[in-house]
């Protein structure tokens, strides 16, 4: 075999061998990251396995774990920063002999974790935030009301079977209430309680747009059908009036409806959906209703979402989640319907932060262009304008008629 002969049957080992290698590091860049499997239990104590569970301290759980604080103080969060206590041994009290071994453990500080500590950074921001509001169903501000009164006493039984069977005007919401003459208090029709004076109400605008004069007339109608059932007399707002209104209503709202959405880029390798929704829910996420979407729930029930976390639901739904790939995430906030003092704006940009570091991401605009941390700022300090404004017309971000106003 000559020296060429050999030559080339060495050049093309190396470049089999480059093609080969260029292949396996191309597949391993392209497998999407999949979820680590659980942490098994340590046995390297057998002391602690035996322990009997107890649950953590406030300064161990996530923020969005956190029992609703009282209503009083309108979600006051705690806003100390947890310090460990000094690890050195008490000398032994007189009495009892023995302390129980659960508060022995109760009194061991322990370290928080990173993600924990990332959870627990904007509590301190959080001391103002509304837990329940005892807001009506209807308000003059955002709704044109009818009133009703009858002569005579209606039980509740009879109301409820006079109402309409649905609870919408066209593409606005519609409600009847009922005074409660014992509680001198507006509320929802009940059993076992009499009534002489109602209310009807549509809703002037929403997302969908303004009231008009055929959803009028149809409120009309049914607050009348309502009126005829119970004998009472009913006397409605004009409706010229409250069309212009609503007109106006409408237009403030769409001038101040924010809705911000951060798209989350892989730099490298894709994400597998097991994967993403791991490290999401080291967050603080949780499952949505639809496939392909997480929210970071508000501390009380019954509130909507601090943020919406959503991917490509077709990934979500596919059968094999380990080999599915996920390139990018959508990180949003509706900020009509979140309080400021939950200062979402900043737990969107720590999340997007962690989240990032975690994933090897990049945050970009819906455009596809990365967004360096100095233009998010900004955007905060739009946001605190329009929180102002929406505080001024009495209709602040999180409160009961702004969601409804903006839903």
């Amino acid at each position: 075999m000559s020296n060429l002969q050999i030559s080339l049957a060495v050049i093309g080992a190396l470049l089999l061998a480059l093609i080969v290698a260029y292949n396996a590091w191309t597949t391993h860049r392209n497998t999407p990251k999949k979820a680590l499997p659980p942490e098994p239990e340590s046995t390297t104590d057998s002391s602690l396995r035996h322990e009997p569970a107890f649950e953590p301290s406030v300064h161990q759980q996530s923020f969005d774990h956190r029992p609703p604080p009282a209503p009083a103080a309108r979600q006051a969060q705690e806003a100390e920063f947890f310090s460990p206590a000094d690890p050195q041994p008490l000398e032994p009290a007189p009495a009892p002999a023995h302390k129980p071994e659960r508060a022995e453990r109760a009194e061991r500080a322990v370290e928080p974790a990173p993600d924990q500590q990332l959870r627990e950074s904007s509590a301190p921001a959080r001391a103002a935030a509304p837990v329940h509001e005892r807001r009506l169903a209807l308000d003059p501000l955002i709704d044109a009301v009818a009133s009703l009164q009858t002569e005579h006493a209606v039980p509740g039984e009879a109301v409820l079977a006079a109402l309409p069977p649905t609870r919408r005007v066209g593409s606005k919401s519609f409600a009847i209430e009922a005074f409660n003459e014992a509680t001198q208090q507006w509320e929802k029709p009940a059993p076992s309680h009499r009534y002489r004076l109602f209310q009807a109400g549509v809703q002037l605008a929403n997302r969908t747009g303004a009231l008009n004069d055929i959803e009028f007339s149809e409120f009309v109608h049914k607050a009348q059908a309502f009126a005829d059932a119970i004998n009472a007399a009913v006397d409605f707002p004009d409706m010229r009036h409250e069309v212009h209104r609503a007109r106006e209503l409408d237009q403030f709202a769409s001038e101040h409806d924010a809705q911000l959405a951060f798209v989350l880029r892989a730099r490298l390798a894709a994400w597998s959906p097991g994967y993403l929704q791991q490290n999401a829910a080291r967050l603080g996420f949780v499952p949505g209703a639809l496939a392909g979407r997480m929210v970071l729930p508000a501390p009380a029930p019954g509130l909507p979402p601090l943020l919406g976390l959503a991917f490509d639901s077709q990934a979500a739904l596919a059968e094999d989640l380990e080999q599915s790939a996920i390139r990018d995430l959508t990180l949003s906030l509706d900020v009509a319907q979140v309080h400021r003092s939950e200062t979402p704006f900043a737990r969107l940009r720590e999340v997007a932060d962690a989240l990032c570091t975690i994933m090897d991401g990049v945050l970009c605009d819906q455009n596809g262009t990365p967004l360096p941390s100095m233009a998010m700022d900004p955007i905060a300090g739009d946001l605190e304008l329009l929180y102002d404004q929406l505080d001024s017309r009495g209709l602040s971000a999180g409160s009961a008629l702004a969601r409804r106003l903006f839903s």
